[in-house]
Formats: C-alpha cells, structure tokens, sequence
C-alpha cells in the first residue's frame, strides 16, 4: 500500500492563472462560441431552449455543460436534458423556495460551508470538516428529511435525503456566485463566476468512518456531478492519514479524470503555501495557517467588499440564515437578495438588502446576467409571490 506521503499532489507554480479564465463566458475561443451557439440552437429544436429577450437560461450556465462534455453539443445536450427533467422530476426550485429552514440549517454541517470569502480571482471558498460526521449524526439527520416539510415532490428516484443537499447546491449558484458575480475588487471582473473551491479537512478520521461514510458522499458526489457540472475549481484535500491511499483508491472512482485532476492531497508543509498561493492569508482560517477567523460551525464571515456594498432593508444587518437568492431589481441597475424557505410551515419571501450589479442592464458591456440553479435567467418581480424564479 503507497503511502500518505506518496499521494502528495501540489498545483505547479502559477497554477492559479493556468485555465482560467479561459473556457468561460467573455474568454471563448471561436470554437468554443461557435459550440456555444450549436448548442442552443440545438436546445431550442428540442424546446429546452428560448432565446428571450429574456433567454430562459444564461450564457455562464450552458457553458458549464459545454466544459463538462469538452464543448461536444450533442453530449452537452444529453446531459442537459437529463439535468432538466430531474430538476423537474425534483421541483428543485420549490424545494428551495420552501424547504424547512432548520432542516437547511441542518444539512449545511454535514455538507461544505462557505466562509464568507473568496480566493485572488474571486471564486468563493467553501471548507469540508469531516471528524464531526459520526454515523449516528448522519442517521439522525437522515431520519429527519423524511418527515421535514418541503411543498415539493420528487421523481421517487432520487433519495430524498439527499435533496437538502440540493439546495445547499442551489443556494451555490443562486446566492454565493451570483454576490460574487457582481464584485468589482478582482481581475476579470467581467467573468461571472461559476466556481467554488473547497478546503477538505480530514484531520482526526479513521478509515471506519471514512467507510461508513462511503455510500453517502459516493452517492452525493456523483449526483452533484451530473447536475452541478463544471461548479468546482479546485479541492485542497488537507490531514490525509497514512490509510488515504486506501480511501483515495474509492474517491477516483467517483469522479471522471478531469474532476480528479483539481483534486490536490497537501502534506502539512505544503499547506499554507499552497493555499497563499490560490488565497489571499486574510482569507484562509486559522485553523489552516491563515488570519481568518472563522470555524467550521461559524457562519460565513462576509468580507469587507460584500458588506460595505450591501444596502440593508427591513431591518436585516447581515444575511439570515436559511436559503436566500438574488433577482434583479426592476431598474436594472442593482440585484436585491430575496430569504425564502418555510418556518413552522410558514413560507418567507423578505427582501434582505440590495446589490450593485457590476455591469447595470441596458449597458453597451456584456450583460452578466442573474440566474436559478440551472441557469434561468430571473426577471424582475413587481409583486410578492411564492412562484419559483422564471
């Protein structure tokens, strides 16, 4: 059996430039734009497609599929459609709409949590302690979804206690990276962002734990790859025990070889230079050598950028618990973050703060375009309602 030691993976010099922002939307190559158009051409002959004014899906969103597929359409296609109707099948819209905010609160210490900050290119940092994931927890909170309420059904094929996991995916791309979208304090500020990169903590676990866990993050991993393609930037995986071979050995096989290749297992001397290297130090926690105050339980520490241009309304000082989104506002020249989900039964829709949108509606720039999970782009609302997001 190789090694901890020998497993050790370090991105090469001046690897946080290497591919991006290349492959996104505004740095396509004529192929790449000609795949693109193809694509929703395509989209719209089999009617998952409208071109708007309003598209029905954004630009960033069908370029995911593209790199996901190697800017195939017709595979592109494939795994779009499979995509639409599970989130259809799932209503995973007005799962997130009306999920059980405690049930949300819940599943967010079993899942990646943001810390309120981003790297050097303004992609959103997202941390994985796994020693706190003991099997009665992971039961319990399993039990817990059956029963919780949510106004949504599913396709009887996917296990329910998966879906809160889904909204922790929805509240990624229609809350974190749409923020992070609209900040100006970063090079390729015209480039939205639809990435994350994640720390993996697994300090202080046995392989027993890793192999309880095992049916549980092979489920939640492969799902989130077909349905969230092209989300992740990289993984630091950090604490690697001198068994990870073993486990390493089962995560490969999870994932396709492009999604393997952002995965980096550090030895503890390369942490910290590794992760400077991605992050600024005030962004990475303490716990992992940096300034950053902030723990694994703690809610995201927004960063000064965020909080500064955030307009506060209806008394709110910081963004609440539970899932939230943003839509723009009706001038086009701000978004306004909408808290949602259900509270004793009760649904919210509270308008939390406003946004400067970093390219306003109606400018001769490309538009940057506010969108659902898969990439619906939202039009402004005039009245409350509990609809889903066009």
């Amino acid at each position: 059996m190789a090694s901890s030691s020998s497993l050790r993976r370090v991105p090469s010099s001046g690897a946080v430039e290497i591919g991006y922002p290349a492959g996104h939307f505004g740095h396509l190559t004529e192929h790449e734009t000609q795949a693109l158009e193809d694509f929703k051409s395509l989209l719209q002959e089999e009617g998952l497609y409208k071109p708007g004014p309003p598209p029905s899906h954004d630009d960033p969103t069908l370029i995911r599929f593209l790199r996901a597929r190697k800017w195939v359409p017709k595979d592109a296609y494939g795994q779009f459609e499979a995509t639409e109707k599970w989130r259809s099948g799932n209503e995973i819209e007005k799962l997130y709409d009306t999920i059980d905010v405690d049930l949300y609160e819940a599943s967010r210490k079993l899942y990646p949590r943001f810390t309120g900050h981003r790297d050097k290119r303004g992609i959103p940092i997202y941390v994985y302690q796994i020693a706190h994931l003991e099997s009665k927890a992971i039961a319990d909170y399993e039990k817990s979804t059956q029963t919780t309420y949510r106004d949504a059904k599913t396709d009887g094929k996917t296990p329910i206690k998966l879906l809160p996991l889904f909204a922790l995916y929805e509240n990624l791309t229609r809350f974190v990276q749409s923020v992070a979208t609209e900040c100006t304090d970063r090079e390729n500020a015209d480039t939205p962002i639809t990435l994350s990169t994640t720390i993996v903590d697994i300090s202080n676990v046995s392989l027993r734990m890793f192999w309880n866990l095992k049916a549980h993050m092979q489920a939640a991993s492969q799902l989130a790859t077909a349905h969230y393609p092209e989300t992740l930037d990289r993984i630091f995986i950090i604490g690697a025990p001198y068994f990870f071979s073993t486990v390493w050995g089962w995560i490969k096989r999870w994932f396709d070889p492009v999604t393997v290749s952002k995965i980096f297992i550090l030895s503890p001397q390369d942490v910290l230079p590794v992760l400077t290297t991605f992050m600024d130090e005030e962004a990475i926690p303490k716990n992992y050598g940096g300034k950053l105050d902030w723990g694994f339980f703690d809610e995201p520490a927004w960063d000064d950028h965020i909080m500064g241009k955030a307009q506060w309304e209806n008394g709110y000082t910081s963004f609440p618990l539970g899932p939230c989104y943003w839509e723009p506002t009706e001038d086009g020249t701000r978004i306004k973050c909408i808290a949602v989900g259900s509270k004793d039964g009760k649904q919210r829709r509270e308008v939390v703060c406003t946004f400067p949108k970093a390219v306003p509606n109606g400018s001769s720039e490309a538009e940057k375009p506010v969108a659902n999970g898969n990439g619906n782009a939202a039009a402004p609302e005039t009245t409350p309602s509990n609809a889903e997001s066009a």
